[in-house]
């Protein structure tokens, strides 16, 4: 199981993902899209990366924005994973245009 990043770890590792910001116990980040339909289409691109990754976002749509949130729930906060699928995501495998 991975250990939980230290509030430090977690502030030197978000300018890797400079898009995500910090939101409690989560990482967090807002795309948007043209539609509704769009947004979807980008959902379901981030699928495979999740299960590639056995790892899951979070995930919140709203017309054309999705948020992604990324957590380890079962250590209760930030680990290593949450950064490696975030830099998957924003490695332009997913597409999609922050917000």
């Amino acid at each position: 199981m991975p250990a939980l990043l230290s509030e430090d770890e977690i502030a030197r590792r978000l300018p890797g993902v400079p898009d995500w910001r910090r939101e409690g116990s989560e990482i967090v980040r807002t795309f948007a899209f043209e539609n509704f339909v769009a947004a979807v289409a980008f959902v379901n691109r981030v699928t495979p990366l999740a299960e590639a990754a056995n790892h899951h976002p979070d995930v919140d749509i709203r017309w054309n924005k999705v948020t992604l949130r990324l957590a380890t729930h079962s250590r209760g906060g930030v680990t290593h994973l949450d950064f490696d699928l975030a830099a998957r995501i924003d490695e332009g495998e997913a597409g999609g245009r922050g917000r």
